[in-house]
């Protein structure tokens, strides 16, 4: 009784949710399309050769004459990364500089009007024209516009001249220090150091948007260093949130440094900075092309995207199953048993902040309701990326644009990504991500932690996402707002495929043409790469923050298989509570200024004597340092000081049997009985039954990590 009565509630509320939901999604839309048009054209534009690396093709000239003069709009189509994305939503107006120009009369793009709501025309490449403002850095390190009213001239505190404008359709800023007698003339500035910092930021981003960038937030990130001396630069571009085409991105950041140096000329060096997609920016643009940056700082980063999303995907099809699929459902709801599977971190009691969502979902599918118990990194950091990069149907960009616009639009990270990767006969962007043959839960069950009935039971049921025309959008309604979306969908379940009764859930096959673009086109971290690195981050493990420690060793193992050496490649983990950057600007200028030749072994010989790898406490105080600090199971080292004190975790691919390195997008598949002599399942002896039970189960076979990715082309 006291079911159907729980039953009853949860059906009522989710009713009141859904009319509630659909009212101000609908409101949300007509306002919306008041104001956005979209333009379904593009431009043919050259892209580079990627054969057989895009690191050995040389970029063309750039027919632009640099510096963009002030009052003028800079170039809106990109050099050498292809046609411009449509559609492109401009977003002048969120980073504080106004309307964006008009550009066309024919109604594609942005609604453009003036004071009095007269229609002056359309923007559909969103620029602007070159402006200067200046700013002042109060204490604590707060980044203020100075006014109309304020006397710049003879102004005491720290001074800064700002530059804004458009560079291939994005935002760029351009920020150096400045005495009031630079003034008077735009490339001067009496004050910089000569270093040049290039600024990457991160997020997760499928284009389609200019993107947002205010001169405050990038010098609040790099308030000390201006202060310091440095010069800034940046671009909208260069956020992953807008997109993750690294050929866009370092197109882009090439003109806005021309831009730079066009004015205030060639600095001592660059050195960029950047977390998470930025850090992995600076990894792809560093190993794809030279003249853009001499050192690199990336924080909290990932190789590659496309790395990311191999395991990434995997989340939901994982929580999916634990939820909704398991044959004994109690058994996961111990998050440390979850951890087994997922890789990474998963912790008993750790709250949830939309763990509601799982009882309301269960009601709907017909399960008892429960609350979870816990949470992971696989829900706490990457809960909505699957349907956010993956579902052409969702993309929660949609509100921006007018209906008939997102109905002709696959809102995904593979179509922004799809002058690279290729476009399937239904016209959809080519996926990369690929589960044949994964084996979810293989080290569990070697190790003894899960039985081989729960090794099936994954297995059969976990199935893979669904091919891209046959998705539907997910079923999110809005009743309190944007901020606190409520998923009837939850895990993407309805666009996972099921097993039949006699037949496993099928998987997914990638694209073996778009993984060859993706790593010919330099999308693949390789680790071809001999610049000096300060990979830094904050240990966030037991945060669940999706930023895992782990990452830096993919890269790392990644620089020793195309090196042999990991010498240019420093990585520092310090605790929550203390910030390294400042001492990692420190140890890179050392470095930096003391190349006398550029080449792979002056860049080595000039590295400083005391920078290794090393992890802080939360006081700053070094905890351990050396060459052997970090050893552990992805080196198969014994477990050095620096990792029993930050503890590394995994991923899904790596449990299932995949190297450390994570650069095995599409595994060779070998046959059961292969597999069974080779010693995969060497804790089990198998008998006939276990073995049909396994052959019914991975019927196309089960992945062989003793050879390379097969997505990867041989003369890479």
């Amino acid at each position: 009784m006291k079911t159907v009565v729980k039953w009853l509630a949860g059906s009522i509320f989710v009713i009141l949710v859904i009319t509630l939901g659909w009212r101000m999604l609908s409101q949300d839309d007509a306002y919306k399309m008041r104001q956005v048009k979209a333009v379904a054209t593009s431009n043919n534009h050259h892209i580079l050769d990627f054969y057989p690396h895009i690191s050995q093709s040389k970029r063309p000239r750039d027919p632009y004459s640099f510096p963009i003069p002030l009052g003028a709009v800079g170039p809106n189509t990109n050099l050498y990364s292809g046609p411009n994305q449509y559609p492109f939503f401009c977003m002048t107006l969120d980073s504080g500089l106004g309307l964006p120009e008009v550009d066309n009369h024919d109604g594609d793009g942005v609604s453009v009007y003036d004071p009095q709501q007269k229609l002056l025309g359309y923007s559909k490449d969103c620029g602007v024209k070159s402006r200067i403002e200046y700013y002042t850095i109060d204490t604590p390190l707060v980044p203020r516009k100075l006014t109309d009213n304020e006397d710049v001239s003879g102004f005491s505190g720290p001074l800064f001249r700002v530059e804004q404008g458009t560079i291939n359709r994005f935002i760029y800023t351009i920020i150096v220090p400045i005495t009031p007698l630079d003034i008077p003339h735009r490339n001067t500035s009496s004050l910089w150091n000569k270093r040049l910092i290039y600024q990457f930021n991160g997020g997760s981003g499928i284009g389609y948007r200019q993107g947002r960038q205010t001169a405050w937030k990038v010098m609040k990130r790099q308030a000390q260093q201006l202060l310091d001396g440095y010069a800034i630069i940046s671009s909208s571009g260069n956020k992953t949130s807008y997109t993750y085409n690294m050929l866009l991105a370092e197109d882009t950041a090439r003109r806005v440094k021309k831009q730079f140096v066009s004015l205030y000329g060639e600095p001592l060096y660059t050195v960029g900075i950047g977390g998470s997609g930025g850090g992995l920016a600076q990894y792809l643009i560093a190993q794809n092309s030279t003249g853009i940056l001499d050192g690199l700082l990336p924080l909290y980063s990932y190789p590659d995207m496309i790395t990311q999303t191999t395991y990434a995907l995997d989340c939901d099809l994982l929580n999916n199953y634990f939820t909704f699929r398991a044959d004994d459902k109690k058994i996961w709801r111990n998050w440390d048993r979850r951890r087994l599977i997922e890789g990474m971190n998963a912790i008993n009691d750790f709250p949830q902040r939309a763990g509601f969502l799982q009882p309301l979902n269960q009601l709907m599918a017909g399960f008892v309701p429960t609350f979870p118990e816990g949470n992971s990194e696989c829900i706490n950091g990457y809960f909505g990326l699957s349907a956010f990069i993956n579902n052409p149907k969702q993309g929660f960009l949609r509100a921006f644009f007018a209906e008939s616009v997102v109905e002709k639009t696959n809102w995904s990270y593979w179509q922004d990504m799809q002058h690279i990767l290729g476009k399937d006969q239904q016209g959809f962007g080519r996926s990369t991500w690929d589960n044949m043959g994964v084996q979810y839960g293989l080290n569990a069950l070697n190790n003894g932690e899960i039985s081989f009935d729960d090794f099936i039971d994954i297995n059969h049921n976990i199935g893979s996402w669904k091919p891209q025309n046959d998705m539907a959008q997910e079923q999110i309604v809005t009743p309190f707002g944007t901020n606190l979306p409520l998923w009837l969908s939850l895990w993407g379940n309805e666009n996972i495929t099921e097993p039949a009764p006699a037949a496993p859930a099928a998987r997914h096959q990638g694209n073996i043409d778009a993984m060859h673009a993706a790593y010919r086109s330099g999308q693949v971290f390789i680790g071809n790469i001999t610049l000096p690195i300060i990979d830094a981050r904050h240990y966030l493990e037991n945060e669940l923050d999706m930023h895992h420690m782990s990452a830096s060793f993919y890269s790392r193992l990644r620089i020793n298989k195309a090196l042999g050496h990991t010498q240019n490649h420093i990585i520092w983990v310090a605790h929550k509570d203390h910030d390294p950057t400042q001492a990692a600007f420190a140890m890179m200028d050392k470095w930096l200024l003391a190349i006398t030749e550029h080449t792979p072994e002056g860049i080595l010989n000039a590295k400083p004597k005391e920078l290794q790898d090393t992890c802080f406490d939360s006081d700053g105080k070094v905890h351990a340092s050396g060459s052997t600090v970090f050893n552990g199971k992805w080196n198969k080292q014994k477990e050095g000081a620096c990792q029993s004190r930050f503890p590394m975790f995994s991923t899904s691919r790596i449990e299932s049997g995949a190297p450390w390195a994570g650069d095995i997008f599409k595994c060779h598949l070998m046959s059961i009985n292969s597999a069974i002599d080779k010693g995969i399942y060497a804790a089990h002896n198998m008998t006939v039954d276990m073995r049909a039970r396994l052959q019914a189960t991975f019927p196309h076979g089960v992945c062989n990590y003793d050879v390379p990715d097969m997505g990867r082309p041989k003369d890479i």
